[in-house]
Parts: C-alpha cells; sequence; structure tokens
C-alpha cells in the first residue's frame, strides 16, 4: 500500500509544480509584453511569484490563483515593481508601466 501512495503523492507534487511553471511563463511572457508596449525596461527578465490562492472562476468552480511579481525601469536607475495575477492562464490584475499617453498636454494660461 506504501508504493502507491507514494506514487499518488509523488504524481501529484509533478502536477502542481507542472501548473506553477506553466503559470510563470505565462506571467513572464505578460509581463515582457506589457513592457516592450509602455517602452521601459524589463529588469531581471523574470518574475517572482508572491502568492497561491483558491478562488472560483466563471463557471463557479474552485482554480488556484497566483500572484507574481516583477521589476522594471524607465530610466535604467531607479528600480520600480509591477504587480499581475492569473487565474489559471488569465490575466485578471496588472499593476505596472503603462504607454505615456500623448493625448493629455498641460499649458500655463498668460
Amino acid at each position: 500500500m506504501t508504493p502507491i501512495l507514494l506514487l499518488i503523492f509523488g504524481a501529484a507534487v509533478f502536477f502542481w509544480w507542472n501548473a506553477a511553471r506553466a503559470a510563470a511563463e505565462r506571467a513572464i511572457q505578460v509581463g515582457r509584453n506589457a513592457c516592450a508596449a509602455a517602452d521601459v525596461i524589463w529588469l531581471d527578465q523574470s518574475v517572482q511569484a508572491t502568492g497561491v490562492r483558491l478562488r472560483r472562476n466563471e463557471d463557479g468552480r474552485m482554480a488556484l490563483e497566483r500572484s507574481f511579481r516583477f521589476d522594471y525601469s524607465y530610466d535604467g536607475v531607479e528600480r520600480h515593481t509591477g504587480k499581475l495575477v492569473m487565474h489559471g492562464d488569465r490575466l485578471v490584475s496588472f499593476v505596472g508601466p503603462t504607454r505615456p499617453d500623448n493625448t493629455a498636454e498641460f499649458r500655463t494660461l498668460n
């Protein structure tokens, strides 16, 4: 009985690790694309996992929601931290660099 339990436990650990790596790869892709779109420097070329929790998806089933952080810089000197939350392979929250809005213009009135 013990070898079967060890095999089941090993399979569960493998699937957990595989799902975590897939989510991290997707988070890397989202962070890299956001930094490229905002024309900022993506620092360290990686994301760091900051949390995991259970959350219901659209059809009511429980699924894992993973949080990641990444660093970026506008000028190569100051470091800023961005955060993204993935629910499965879907992005549900993003805080980070944005494309500068060139439509707003500030003028002083004389």
